[in-house]
């Protein structure tokens, strides 16, 4: 499918493969954090080369396709995987997937990712609810001329990891007995690992963790009227600051599977709160 294609386009196109479905919270699934989206039940699975304007991720561990159906019992559209702009796209490959959903009739955004904590207290396997961001990528998917359809040109980004929201997570966190510390996540465009001078000039600056994806997607959600919250699954804790650590993306996979029980624990006791909060 060619970029040209709008949002519009692709929600049309969505609408008559999923029949009844009206899915009102979407969740983008982030490096080996896909098998939530093998739990959805009556399922419609369409692979994003088939929908209007998306992009098929290059990376492993994405296994690009929307999964619409029923998550303990409420109706949500699952993106498993998503593009990075480390794989040189165009930035209409970051708007595309958020604006549809937004056409679409989704409200409420979900975001998960594979981070490296700069806390020794959220070590690997563990989860955190991001509270704010910085952009240390440099880079906007919102430069250009603006689409006055979607949002204004300047629009805030005060709470952008909605409050009420972030509060139903952390409650039904410590219902389940799982550890949910905030954290300010720092986007770093990648496909590099970071140095180990980079995370401490990132510390300094008062981030917690660090990862290549999210923020695009935040920024575009945001600019159309998304309410979202945004967890990271710890895949290990950043360069420089454990002796002997070897970074890969393997080992991003494997530990952010790991997370997966836990953080369908918490998504599947939350989603309906989150719906409402």
């Amino acid at each position: 499918m060619t970029m040209t294609a709008t949002p519009h386009d692709a929600a049309k196109f969505l609408r008559a493969r999923l029949g009844e479905r009206r899915p009102k919270l979407a969740i983008v699934l982030g490096s080996g954090l896909g098998p939530l989206a093998d739990r959805v039940e009556d399922a419609v699975s369409i692979p994003y080369g088939e929908i209007p304007g998306f992009h098929v991720s290059s990376v492993a561990g994405h296994a690009g396709r929307l999964v619409a159906g029923r998550l303990a019992g409420v109706e949500v559209a699952c993106l498993q995987g998503r593009v990075h702009l480390y794989e040189g796209v165009d930035p209409a490959a970051i708007k595309q997937p958020i604006r549809t959903l937004k056409a679409l009739g989704i409200e409420r955004l979900v975001l998960t990712n594979a981070a490296g904590s700069f806390h020794m207290s959220s070590d690997e396997g563990s989860l955190v609810l991001l509270s704010d961001h910085i952009a240390w990528a440099g880079l906007n998917p919102l430069v250009g001329p603006n689409d006055d359809e979607w949002g204004g040109r300047f629009f805030p980004m005060t709470d952008a990891y909605d409050p009420a929201m972030r509060e139903t997570l952390k409650a039904n966190a410590a219902k389940l007995g799982i550890a949910l510390p905030e954290g300010v996540y720092a986007w770093y465009l990648g496909p590099n690992f970071e140095t180990p001078a980079e995370i401490r000039a990132l510390r300094g600056l008062g981030a917690d963790l660090v990862g290549m994806s999210t923020v695009p997607e935040v920024l575009v959600a945001r600019h159309c009227g998304l309410r979202l919250v945004a967890i990271s699954a710890i895949t290990n804790i950043a360069a420089g600051m454990r002796k002997g650590q070897h970074l890969s993306h393997d080992h991003t996979q494997k530990i952010a599977k790991l997370c997966g029980e836990r953080l369908e624990k918490l998504l599947t006791a939350s989603l309906a709160g989150l719906l409402t909060a």
